[in-house]
């Protein structure tokens, strides 16, 4: 199955989204929310606009969706989920620091993002084990 992978960021007064492995594809809107409802609308209107062999070759067969954020957008999309010392048990990054990233004062360098992927990634395949 391919692999569609939609890219999130924040801008100054709105959120952007687009499909990174499929020209045409895009969205936008005020909250996080919003810009993923776009670009899945917006995905629609692609495909029905055009035949089948007209569509990119990812298009053509079934696909799954994957949302790639920005740390800013990550942040301020799951900050109701993920609280500031929650993250920072989590990843070992201090409360301040995550504060920064979430505000944008700050970027995270590559190793950062990559801590934090890490252990989100880890916190999934935790919970995906877990039965009641």
């Amino acid at each position: 199955m391919e692999k569609l992978i939609i890219e999130i960021g924040k801008s100054e007064d709105h959120y952007g989204a687009y499909a990174v492995n499929c020209p045409g594809v895009y969205g936008a809107g005020n909250t996080i929310e919003e810009a993923k409802e776009n670009v899945l609308d917006g995905l629609r209107l692609f495909v029905e606009s055009r035949k089948k062999e007209e569509l990119p070759e990812i298009l053509k067969s079934e696909y799954d969706i994957f949302y790639k954020y920005d740390a800013q957008s990550f942040l301020k999309y799951f900050e109701g989920i993920f609280s500031k010392p929650a993250l920072e048990r989590l990843t070992g990054i201090n409360q301040k620091q995550i504060h920064h990233y979430a505000s944008g004062l700050k970027r995270p360098r590559p190793a950062q993002r990559k801590k934090i992927e890490y252990a989100l990634h880890s916190l999934g395949k935790e919970l995906l084990s877990v039965e009641f």
